[in-house]
């Protein structure tokens, strides 16, 4: 599984890329305006830190301004997946830009049919929000076990399964037990995988122990 994460401050983005974790970053407009920072400029500088796909968000909604958006969000870099919402004009602007090869993913994704409409559209990823249909009483990882299951059945779906709305460690987990390419979640929940009382405990007596010998390895 890929661990991309969401969010649009660099200082999260460069030291979660230092520890070798961070496949991809996945930003929106809520993220871009909390950063304070210039769209265009911020999503260069994530692009010169990661490796991975980085997701860049469209800010109109009818097919002509979100398409022009698009190319231009494009030519950031190669790395640029350009984000569209889940709409028939974004669906519209999905397949225009994969047409020309520019990797998209399709976001606000709520079902399985439209995760087939995402992948006949020829999107990159497509972004189910586990933590939004959990919000309203349904279970968000339902819709991740239901498009994993329908894309597998046909091989010319490439469309990649990005888990999104990532609110615990366990949905990350269970996301990655039923087969899902990709979670992208925040900062604060990618680091909670390291958290085990166990370990905290082991790793404090370890230490007791090492001080009763009186030793230094340097």
């Amino acid at each position: 599984m890929k661990f991309f994460v969401d969010t649009a401050d660099i200082t999260e983005i460069r030291d979660l890329a230092d520890s070798g974790l961070l496949d991809g970053v996945t930003t929106n407009p809520s993220l871009i305006a909390k950063s304070g920072r210039n769209f265009l400029d911020l999503v260069a500088e994530i692009c010169d830190v990661v490796d991975g796909p980085v997701s860049a968000e469209v800010a109109s909604t009818d097919f002509d301004t979100m398409l022009a958006e698009g190319l231009k969000i494009a030519k950031i870099s190669p790395r640029v997946a350009v984000k569209v919402p889940l709409t028939p004009a974004g669906l519209k602007v999905c397949k225009a830009l994969s047409s020309e090869g520019t990797m998209v993913n399709v976001t606000l994704c709520f079902s399985p049919a439209q995760a087939i409409l995402a992948a006949k559209a020829g999107a990159t990823f497509v972004s189910p929000f586990v933590g939004r249909l959990d919000d309203i009483g349904q279970e968000g990882m339902g819709i991740i076990s239901d498009i994993c299951e329908i894309y597998a059945n046909y091989d010319y779906f490439k469309t990649e399964v990005l888990v999104a709305s990532v609110r615990s460690p366990m949905h990350i987990v269970n996301a990655a037990r039923i087969g899902a390419h990709v979670v992208t979640a925040p900062t604060s929940v990618l680091k909670q995988l390291f958290n085990h009382p166990l370990t905290d405990k082991g790793l404090a007596q370890f230490v007791q122990d090492w001080k009763k010998t009186g030793q230094s390895i340097l």
